[in-house]
């Protein structure tokens, strides 16, 4: 059963910014930033060897047809996700060197900690690290004091394997506590959170009140600014699973979900398009999520290099991480309580 706490239940937003959106008025005059996002989860996933009953079903090459085994590993599904770490992962870190282009790294600890190579090579080629959690399983049954507990855990892991202590978050599979709890984890663990993606609901950054600073002064609170995310551009799809605790959607991950991306032909020109729209309304992101078992397969590389090859021919494109963004936001329009921006 969840443990949903009212003191950390930020109110929804149905208005947003309103008819003219807003203009975070991007370096250099840029017309749009992107924001290329790796989920990075090969070998923090469900298991047989981790105690977990069975392998992960969610997000290989089968789809909703692979379905999953009890009592033993399932070797097909975790032989896909050992391609992720093996060569999906590499693939994309040498595309990404031939651009000089930086992606965000939605990192699961686990993870990286099965793979320090591949966590060390993230930070000395750029690449942000950000928290995707400790192991990527469900914790909507987590209650506060553990789910705290699991976040500072993987900040300190991440931290120790890469090198680098996380600035920001995304999970997609918390609780309804779990935006509001960042905070404070983040500065148990010894860190400072510059940026929350647990949000869908807009194509701009925006501040968001803290229920726990209620009773501050207007000056000492902080907010939290959120950087939104998207499932639309993710390589993946939906697929039925175990439970519905486990329905969620990634944009690569649309390669392996129902209704989805058929081809990389269609994930290439779906991929234009947002971009062609947000280009020319200007200030705007586009979010990329990207999976190294999904994209990472050759063919879906090609799709994403004709891309990045496609955004490189116009001028005014900024391709960032998502630190950058929300420290560009932050210092062009600091926080105020009860105001977006």
């Amino acid at each position: 059963m969840v443990n949903f706490d009212p003191n950390y239940d930020i109110p929804r937003d149905l208005e947003g910014f309103g008819e003219e959106s807003f203009d975070p008025q991007w370096p250099n005059g840029a017309r749009i930033a992107i924001s290329f996002v790796l989920n990075y989860e090969e070998g923090a996933e469900r298991t047989y060897h981790n105690g977990d009953g069975h392998s992960e079903p969610y997000l290989w090459e089968k789809g909703a047809s692979g379905g999953y085994k009890e009592g033993a590993p399932y070797v097909n599904a975790e032989s896909e996700y050992e391609y992720g770490s093996r060569v999906g992962a590499w693939r994309l870190l040498r595309l990404f060197k031939e651009f000089n282009y930086h992606w965000t790294t939605y990192a699961v600890a686990q993870a990286f900690k099965v793979n320090p190579n591949f966590a060390k090579a993230c930070v000395r080629d750029g690449h942000e690290v950000a928290t995707h959690g400790l192991r990527w399983l469900d914790i909507w049954d987590y209650d506060l004091q553990a789910e705290k507990d699991y976040i500072v855990e993987s900040l300190k892991l991440l931290r120790e394997v890469s090198g680098e202590m996380p600035v920001g978050a995304y999970y997609g599979r918390g609780t309804p506590n779990t935006k509001a709890l960042f905070p404070e984890a983040f500065r148990e663990a010894g860190g400072e959170m510059l940026w929350c993606s647990e949000a869908y609901n807009d194509d701009v950054p925006y501040w968001v009140d803290l229920p726990a600073e209620n009773n501050l002064k207007d000056e000492d609170k902080k907010g939290m600014l959120i950087v939104p995310y998207n499932y639309d551009c993710n390589g993946k799809s939906t697929a039925v699973l175990v439970s519905s605790a486990d329905i969620s959607v990634r944009a690569d991950g649309k390669f392996h979900m129902s209704p989805g991306f058929v081809g990389s032909d269609m994930y290439e020109k779906y991929l234009k398009a947002t971009f062609d729209m947000l280009y020319r309304e200007g200030g705007k992101i586009m979010n990329i999520p990207m999976h190294s078992r999904i994209i990472g397969k050759p063919g879906r590389s090609e799709a994403l290099r004709n891309f990045m090859k496609y955004i490189q021919g116009h001028e005014g494109v900024w391709v960032t991480t998502r630190r950058e963004i929300a420290q560009h936001f932050k210092g062009k329009f600091p926080y105020r309580p009860g105001h977006r921006a």
